[in-house]
Protein backbone atom coordinates (compact mmCIF):
# COMPACT_ATOMS: atom_id res chain seq x y z
CA UNK A 1 0.00 0.00 0.00
CA UNK A 2 1.36 3.62 -0.90
CA UNK A 3 0.48 7.38 0.03
CA UNK A 4 -0.42 9.39 -1.79
CA UNK A 5 0.10 13.37 -1.62
CA UNK A 6 -3.27 14.28 -2.99
CA UNK A 7 -6.27 14.90 -0.57
CA UNK A 8 -10.06 13.25 0.17
CA UNK A 9 -12.51 16.00 -1.87
CA UNK A 10 -15.04 15.09 0.98
CA UNK A 11 -12.72 15.30 4.55
CA UNK A 12 -9.30 16.37 2.80
CA UNK A 13 -8.06 13.09 4.27
CA UNK A 14 -5.12 11.28 3.14
CA UNK A 15 -5.42 8.88 0.01
CA UNK A 16 -3.93 5.68 -0.07
CA UNK A 17 -3.37 3.23 -2.97
CA UNK A 18 -4.15 -0.61 -3.51
CA UNK A 19 -4.26 -1.79 -6.93
CA UNK A 20 -6.37 -0.19 -9.23
CA UNK A 21 -8.48 1.70 -6.28
CA UNK A 22 -7.65 5.20 -4.47
CA UNK A 23 -9.19 5.06 -1.16
CA UNK A 24 -9.99 7.58 1.93
CA UNK A 25 -7.97 6.19 5.00
CA UNK A 26 -10.76 8.72 7.07
CA UNK A 27 -13.67 8.25 5.93
CA UNK A 28 -13.68 5.26 3.12
CA UNK A 29 -14.39 7.58 0.26
CA UNK A 30 -13.37 5.27 -2.91
CA UNK A 31 -11.73 8.25 -5.10
CA UNK A 32 -10.75 5.76 -7.72
CA UNK A 33 -11.36 2.67 -9.25
CA UNK A 34 -11.07 3.14 -12.85
CA UNK A 35 -7.70 1.17 -14.58
CA UNK A 36 -8.68 1.61 -18.20
CA UNK A 37 -6.08 3.74 -20.51
CA UNK A 38 -7.57 6.50 -22.20
CA UNK A 39 -4.93 7.31 -23.84
CA UNK A 40 -4.57 7.06 -27.90
CA UNK A 41 -4.11 3.16 -29.34
CA UNK A 42 -1.43 3.95 -31.51
CA UNK A 43 -1.08 -0.08 -33.05
CA UNK A 44 -2.42 -0.84 -36.10
CA UNK A 45 -1.66 -4.45 -36.97
CA UNK A 46 -0.73 -3.99 -40.36
CA UNK A 47 2.37 -2.40 -40.08
CA UNK A 48 3.37 -1.62 -36.60
CA UNK A 49 6.99 -1.05 -37.36
CA UNK A 50 6.76 1.46 -40.05
CA UNK A 51 3.21 2.93 -39.61
CA UNK A 52 2.29 3.85 -36.17
CA UNK A 53 -1.40 5.49 -36.90
CA UNK A 54 -4.73 6.20 -34.52
CA UNK A 55 -7.09 3.42 -35.23
CA UNK A 56 -9.19 6.15 -36.47
CA UNK A 57 -9.87 9.83 -36.17
CA UNK A 58 -11.43 11.28 -32.94
CA UNK A 59 -15.31 12.35 -33.08
CA UNK A 60 -15.75 15.98 -34.35
CA UNK A 61 -19.06 18.10 -34.57
CA UNK A 62 -17.62 19.63 -37.86
CA UNK A 63 -18.88 16.16 -39.50
CA UNK A 64 -22.43 15.38 -40.32
CA UNK A 65 -21.90 12.16 -39.01
CA UNK A 66 -19.76 12.72 -36.68
CA UNK A 67 -16.43 11.44 -37.97
CA UNK A 68 -17.41 7.90 -37.73
CA UNK A 69 -17.81 7.01 -41.88
CA UNK A 70 -15.42 5.32 -43.25
CA UNK A 71 -13.91 6.05 -46.93
CA UNK A 72 -12.22 3.74 -49.52
CA UNK A 73 -8.82 4.49 -50.01
CA UNK A 74 -7.25 5.16 -53.38
CA UNK A 75 -3.78 2.49 -54.19
CA UNK A 76 -1.94 2.89 -57.27
CA UNK A 77 -1.18 -0.57 -57.36
CA UNK A 78 -4.26 -1.49 -59.05
CA UNK A 79 -4.52 -1.42 -62.97
CA UNK A 80 -7.03 -1.93 -65.57
CA UNK A 81 -10.17 -3.63 -64.87
CA UNK A 82 -9.88 -3.84 -60.76
CA UNK A 83 -9.15 0.00 -60.26
CA UNK A 84 -12.31 0.90 -62.49
CA UNK A 85 -14.85 -1.52 -60.07
CA UNK A 86 -12.82 -0.04 -56.87
CA UNK A 87 -13.79 3.60 -58.30
CA UNK A 88 -17.32 2.72 -58.71
CA UNK A 89 -17.52 0.92 -55.05
CA UNK A 90 -15.97 4.21 -54.18
CA UNK A 91 -18.47 6.21 -56.01
CA UNK A 92 -21.18 3.58 -54.74
CA UNK A 93 -20.24 4.46 -51.24
CA UNK A 94 -19.84 7.97 -51.35
CA UNK A 95 -23.57 7.93 -52.15
CA UNK A 96 -24.84 5.57 -49.69
CA UNK A 97 -23.33 7.29 -46.62
CA UNK A 98 -25.51 10.21 -47.23
CA UNK A 99 -29.55 9.57 -45.93
CA UNK A 100 -31.53 12.35 -47.43
CA UNK A 101 -31.11 15.68 -48.71
CA UNK A 102 -30.93 17.03 -44.97
CA UNK A 103 -27.96 15.07 -44.25
CA UNK A 104 -26.48 16.49 -47.83
CA UNK A 105 -27.23 19.96 -47.03
CA UNK A 106 -25.70 19.45 -43.78
CA UNK A 107 -22.49 17.60 -45.51
CA UNK A 108 -21.81 20.78 -47.98
CA UNK A 109 -22.76 23.37 -45.51
CA UNK A 110 -20.69 21.66 -43.04
CA UNK A 111 -17.79 21.31 -45.86
CA UNK A 112 -18.23 25.02 -46.69
CA UNK A 113 -17.65 25.85 -42.95
CA UNK A 114 -14.30 23.96 -43.07
CA UNK A 115 -13.06 25.90 -45.56
CA UNK A 116 -14.02 29.18 -44.75
CA UNK A 117 -12.35 28.62 -41.53
CA UNK A 118 -9.12 27.03 -42.79
CA UNK A 119 -9.37 30.47 -45.27
CA UNK A 120 -9.82 33.11 -42.20
CA UNK A 121 -6.93 31.19 -40.12
CA UNK A 122 -9.89 30.56 -37.12
CA UNK A 123 -9.11 27.83 -34.28
CA UNK A 124 -11.06 24.96 -34.48
CA UNK A 125 -13.14 25.66 -31.88
CA UNK A 126 -14.91 28.45 -34.14
CA UNK A 127 -15.51 25.85 -36.96
CA UNK A 128 -17.06 23.22 -34.18
CA UNK A 129 -19.21 25.86 -32.70
CA UNK A 130 -20.23 26.92 -36.25
CA UNK A 131 -21.16 23.61 -37.72
CA UNK A 132 -23.21 23.40 -34.11
CA UNK A 133 -24.76 26.63 -34.85
CA UNK A 134 -25.38 25.49 -38.54
CA UNK A 135 -27.15 22.44 -37.57
CA UNK A 136 -29.72 24.15 -35.72
CA UNK A 137 -30.49 26.76 -37.66
CA UNK A 138 -31.25 23.28 -40.36
CA UNK A 139 -33.22 21.99 -37.18
CA UNK A 140 -35.31 25.19 -37.24
CA UNK A 141 -36.44 25.07 -40.51
CA UNK A 142 -34.29 27.97 -41.74
CA UNK A 143 -32.66 26.85 -44.57
CA UNK A 144 -35.52 26.34 -46.35
CA UNK A 145 -35.78 28.67 -49.43
CA UNK A 146 -32.79 30.21 -48.44
CA UNK A 147 -28.88 29.69 -49.69
CA UNK A 148 -26.74 26.73 -47.82
CA UNK A 149 -23.59 29.09 -48.57
CA UNK A 150 -24.72 31.77 -47.35
CA UNK A 151 -26.04 30.73 -43.99
CA UNK A 152 -22.26 28.76 -43.82
CA UNK A 153 -21.21 31.77 -44.13
CA UNK A 154 -23.49 33.21 -41.38
CA UNK A 155 -22.90 30.88 -39.04
CA UNK A 156 -19.19 31.39 -39.37
CA UNK A 157 -19.59 35.23 -38.83
CA UNK A 158 -21.93 34.30 -36.19
CA UNK A 159 -19.52 32.40 -33.80
CA UNK A 160 -16.66 35.20 -34.55
CA UNK A 161 -18.90 37.26 -33.28
CA UNK A 162 -20.04 35.65 -29.93
CA UNK A 163 -16.55 34.48 -29.28
CA UNK A 164 -15.17 38.06 -29.78
CA UNK A 165 -13.10 36.83 -32.46
CA UNK A 166 -11.92 40.07 -34.53
CA UNK A 167 -13.67 39.33 -38.12
CA UNK A 168 -15.63 41.52 -40.19
CA UNK A 169 -18.56 40.78 -42.86
CA UNK A 170 -16.56 42.14 -45.66
CA UNK A 171 -13.37 39.74 -44.71
CA UNK A 172 -16.02 36.84 -44.32
CA UNK A 173 -18.06 37.93 -47.98
CA UNK A 174 -14.79 38.25 -49.84
CA UNK A 175 -14.00 34.40 -49.08
CA UNK A 176 -17.36 32.96 -48.85
CA UNK A 177 -19.71 31.34 -51.97
CA UNK A 178 -22.34 34.03 -50.76
CA UNK A 179 -22.46 37.18 -51.50
CA UNK A 180 -23.23 40.18 -49.21
CA UNK A 181 -27.22 40.04 -49.47
CA UNK A 182 -27.24 36.01 -48.77
CA UNK A 183 -25.29 36.66 -45.62
CA UNK A 184 -27.29 38.92 -44.07
CA UNK A 185 -30.65 37.63 -44.83
CA UNK A 186 -29.07 34.21 -42.94
CA UNK A 187 -27.40 36.05 -40.39
CA UNK A 188 -30.66 37.78 -39.70
CA UNK A 189 -32.39 34.76 -39.46
CA UNK A 190 -30.21 33.66 -37.40
CA UNK A 191 -30.16 36.29 -34.74
CA UNK A 192 -33.96 36.40 -34.78
CA UNK A 193 -35.07 33.00 -34.49
CA UNK A 194 -32.19 31.48 -32.58
CA UNK A 195 -31.34 34.60 -30.33
CA UNK A 196 -27.53 34.79 -30.23
CA UNK A 197 -25.94 35.97 -27.40
CA UNK A 198 -23.91 38.39 -30.06
CA UNK A 199 -22.34 41.93 -28.91
CA UNK A 200 -19.95 44.17 -29.78
CA UNK A 201 -16.58 43.35 -30.33
CA UNK A 202 -13.76 44.93 -28.61
CA UNK A 203 -11.81 47.01 -30.84
CA UNK A 204 -8.63 45.88 -28.87
CA UNK A 205 -9.00 42.65 -30.85
CA UNK A 206 -8.30 43.96 -34.40
CA UNK A 207 -5.30 46.09 -33.33
CA UNK A 208 -2.78 43.56 -33.59
CA UNK A 209 -4.08 42.39 -37.22
CA UNK A 210 -4.15 46.01 -38.63
CA UNK A 211 -0.93 46.61 -37.58
CA UNK A 212 0.51 43.87 -38.74
CA UNK A 213 -1.36 44.51 -42.76
CA UNK A 214 0.10 48.12 -42.08
CA UNK A 215 3.21 46.75 -41.37
CA UNK A 216 3.33 49.04 -38.41
CA UNK A 217 6.26 48.77 -35.84
CA UNK A 218 5.33 47.32 -31.82
CA UNK A 219 5.45 50.77 -30.21
CA UNK A 220 2.13 52.06 -32.78
CA UNK A 221 0.38 49.79 -31.80
CA UNK A 222 1.25 49.47 -28.23
CA UNK A 223 0.35 53.08 -27.67
CA UNK A 224 -2.76 52.49 -30.39
CA UNK A 225 -3.97 49.60 -27.76
CA UNK A 226 -3.95 52.12 -24.78
CA UNK A 227 -5.88 55.16 -26.83
CA UNK A 228 -8.56 51.72 -27.69
CA UNK A 229 -8.92 51.15 -23.76
CA UNK A 230 -8.60 54.57 -22.51
CA UNK A 231 -11.55 55.06 -25.22
CA UNK A 232 -13.54 52.64 -23.68
CA UNK A 233 -12.98 53.71 -20.40
CA UNK A 234 -14.26 57.45 -21.94
CA UNK A 235 -17.51 55.45 -23.50
CA UNK A 236 -16.23 56.29 -27.05
CA UNK A 237 -16.71 53.04 -28.52
CA UNK A 238 -20.67 52.96 -27.83
CA UNK A 239 -22.36 53.06 -31.13
CA UNK A 240 -19.37 52.68 -33.06
CA UNK A 241 -18.32 50.05 -35.43
CA UNK A 242 -15.15 48.42 -33.66
CA UNK A 243 -13.15 47.74 -36.33
CA UNK A 244 -13.17 51.62 -37.72
CA UNK A 245 -12.39 52.69 -34.39
CA UNK A 246 -9.46 50.40 -33.87
CA UNK A 247 -8.54 51.91 -37.34
CA UNK A 248 -8.58 55.41 -35.79
CA UNK A 249 -6.78 54.96 -33.26
CA UNK A 250 -3.79 52.98 -35.23
CA UNK A 251 -3.41 56.30 -37.30
CA UNK A 252 -3.59 58.35 -34.26
CA UNK A 253 -0.72 56.41 -32.88
CA UNK A 254 1.04 56.27 -36.50
CA UNK A 255 0.58 60.39 -36.17
CA UNK A 256 2.00 60.32 -32.75
CA UNK A 257 5.53 58.15 -33.33
CA UNK A 258 5.67 60.73 -36.77
CA UNK A 259 4.85 57.24 -39.08
CA UNK A 260 3.69 57.76 -42.72
CA UNK A 261 0.24 56.57 -42.33
CA UNK A 262 -2.43 57.89 -44.19
CA UNK A 263 -6.11 57.50 -43.46
CA UNK A 264 -6.59 55.72 -46.83
CA UNK A 265 -4.80 52.88 -45.90
CA UNK A 266 -5.97 52.60 -42.95
CA UNK A 267 -9.63 52.72 -43.64
CA UNK A 268 -8.93 49.88 -46.65
CA UNK A 269 -7.73 47.97 -43.50
CA UNK A 270 -10.47 48.78 -41.40
CA UNK A 271 -12.88 48.72 -44.00
CA UNK A 272 -14.47 51.39 -43.48
CA UNK A 273 -14.46 55.02 -45.21
CA UNK A 274 -12.43 57.61 -44.59
CA UNK A 275 -15.46 59.81 -43.01
CA UNK A 276 -15.52 57.23 -40.37
CA UNK A 277 -11.94 56.98 -39.52
CA UNK A 278 -11.57 60.52 -39.57
CA UNK A 279 -14.45 60.74 -36.78
CA UNK A 280 -13.16 58.10 -34.47
CA UNK A 281 -9.11 59.78 -34.85
CA UNK A 282 -10.91 63.09 -33.86
CA UNK A 283 -12.17 61.30 -30.81
CA UNK A 284 -9.25 59.70 -29.94
CA UNK A 285 -6.77 62.10 -30.54
CA UNK A 286 -6.95 64.12 -27.31
CA UNK A 287 -6.83 61.58 -24.71
CA UNK A 288 -4.36 60.68 -22.24
CA UNK A 289 -3.32 56.98 -22.29
CA UNK A 290 -1.77 55.48 -19.54
CA UNK A 291 0.93 54.06 -21.76
CA UNK A 292 2.69 55.64 -24.71
CA UNK A 293 4.35 59.04 -25.33
CA UNK A 294 2.96 62.42 -23.85
CA UNK A 295 0.07 63.67 -25.89
CA UNK A 296 1.21 66.85 -28.39
CA UNK A 297 -0.87 69.47 -29.45
CA UNK A 298 -1.75 68.89 -33.29
CA UNK A 299 -4.81 69.95 -35.16
CA UNK A 300 -7.35 67.71 -37.17
CA UNK A 301 -5.65 65.73 -39.60
CA UNK A 302 -5.83 67.01 -42.80
CA UNK A 303 -8.02 64.57 -45.15
CA UNK A 304 -5.86 62.65 -47.68
CA UNK A 305 -8.64 60.80 -49.55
Amino acid sequence: MSTTATTCPECDGRLHSEGTETVCGECGLVVDEDAIDRGPEWRNFADDDTNPRRTGAPLTRSRHDRGLSTEIGRSTRLKGRKRRRVARMRTHHRRASVGDKADRNQMYGFTEIRRLVSQLELPESVRDRACVLFESAQDAGLLQGRSIEGFAAAATYATCRTASVSRTRTEIVDRARADAGELAAAYDALNRELGLPTGPIDPTEYLARFASKLDLPNAVERHARALAEAGAEAGLVNGRNPSGFAGGCLYAAAREHDHDLTQREAAEVADVTPVTLRSAYRDVRDLEPSEGPPETAAGVAPADD
